[in-house]
């Protein structure tokens, strides 16, 4: 099970290390290894809060999020992301940005720690309108009750996660905005560019979520019908037939998984500038650290493990809640990344401490209605 999962992560990393000693020799191997790390510790948080949605998805779309998304992932994320950015900000054409990629590392550089506040401001603001959204929602099982079960009441106040997420946003811009760290560690005020940039990470939010809702819905009246239709069929003796009807709510869902993970791929692509300037080792290492996180995302799924630890969910959610709001912090303020990764590993380890509590405690409980 997991030689089959976790094949490709392997290959991938066979060639990614190779690749990379052939570019660049030993330093280089240890960098892309470095990078690597960097990427997983990063993003555990984001396998679980995937593998949370991947599960309504069928084995094909599944197979998708494996082959075409982790080609979006690399490729996209972590290699033409950072090239666009420098394209915009510096307001250069896209051949330009990549020759400065390859020959003036330095200036790449620093025209990408310059757009930091418009990236952690879009991915702050979309990861933090995840976190609100989970939080404000009733759900039977609660990790933290004294705290989850208050906010779901406040939940019913229609729009409250957007009302929230725009006074942080505007609080953010006012603040750190005003005064947002730049390269060589100047400050300048970026107050507008950080609340443009916000507001489309709201929108990006609420349009790809909004969609990936309505169609998720429909896909479940589609198997509700067809269903209905596999029983008369039954009954009436005639063979039934399996019609897939969730092609548009797959694709949806397969879309709001992309735009997640590229919001989660902020911390990583701008830490891992604090390891190394050069393009290629970059999209090597955080590109053999997003196949683990996808192959962890589908184990994950295969395994039930979300529903065998049912806390999971909840401390991933709570740390996309601390990333979004250490991506807006870092607006102003510089943070280690280590710490980013260790708040998310802290969190999620004490939801399956949580989790394993949980399980031993209906174990014993059914035990003792049992010999009852």
């Amino acid at each position: 099970m997991v030689l089959k999962t976790f094949g490709w992560s392997f290959a991938v990393t066979a060639l990614g290390l190779v690749a990379a000693v052939l570019y660049g020799g030993w330093e280089a191997f240890g960098i892309v290894a470095i990078l690597c790390i960097l990427e997983i510790s990063l993003s555990f948080d984001n396998a679980v809060v995937n593998a949370g949605i991947l599960k309504k998805m069928n084995a094909f779309w599944q197979k998708i999020f494996l082959t075409i998304g982790i080609l979006i992932a690399v490729f996209g994320m972590r290699l033409v992301f950072p090239v666009v950015i420098v394209a915009i900000s510096a307001k250069i054409g896209p051949i330009e940005a990549v020759d400065l990629a390859m020959n003036d590392k330095e200036m790449y550089q620093q025209l990408v720690t310059d757009a930091h506040p418009s990236i952690a401001a879009f991915g702050g603001m979309f990861l933090l309108m995840i976190f609100l959204d989970f939080i404000f929602e009733d759900r039977d099982i609660k990790w933290l009750a004294w705290l989850e079960r208050p906010l779901a009441k406040l939940g019913k106040v229609d729009m409250l996660s957007a009302c929230i997420a725009l006074i942080v946003l505007a609080v953010t811009a006012m603040t750190f905005g005003a005064n947002a760290h730049q390269h060589g560690g100047t400050h300048v005020d970026k107050a507008q560019t950080v609340l443009i940039s916000g507001i489309l990470g709201l929108i990006t939010y609420m349009v790809v979520g909004g969609l990936s809702g309505y169609f998720e819905n429909k896909l479940e009246e589609e198997e509700e019908a067809e269903h209905d239709a596999e029983e008369e069929a039954k009954k009436a003796g005639k063979p039934v037939s399996a019609v897939a009807m969730a092609g548009k709510a797959a694709f949806f869902m397969f879309l709001y998984l992309e735009v997640l993970d590229a919001s989660f791929s902020f911390d990583g692509v701008i830490g891992a500038f604090a390891i190394t300037n050069d393009i290629v080792l970059m999209a090597l290492g955080l590109g053999v650290g997003a196949m683990y996180v996808r192959s962890l995302t589908v184990y994950l799924v295969r395994q039930g493990t979300l529903d065998d630890y049912v806390y999971l969910e909840h401390g991933a959610h709570y740390a996309i809640g601390a990333l979004a709001v250490i991506l807006l912090i870092t607006i102003q303020y510089e943070i280690n990344e280590f710490i980013t990764g260790l708040v998310g590993v802290v969190l999620i380890g004490w939801s399956f401490w949580s989790s394993v509590r949980r399980n031993k405690r209906l174990e014993l409980q059914e035990g003792a209605a049992a010999e009852a």
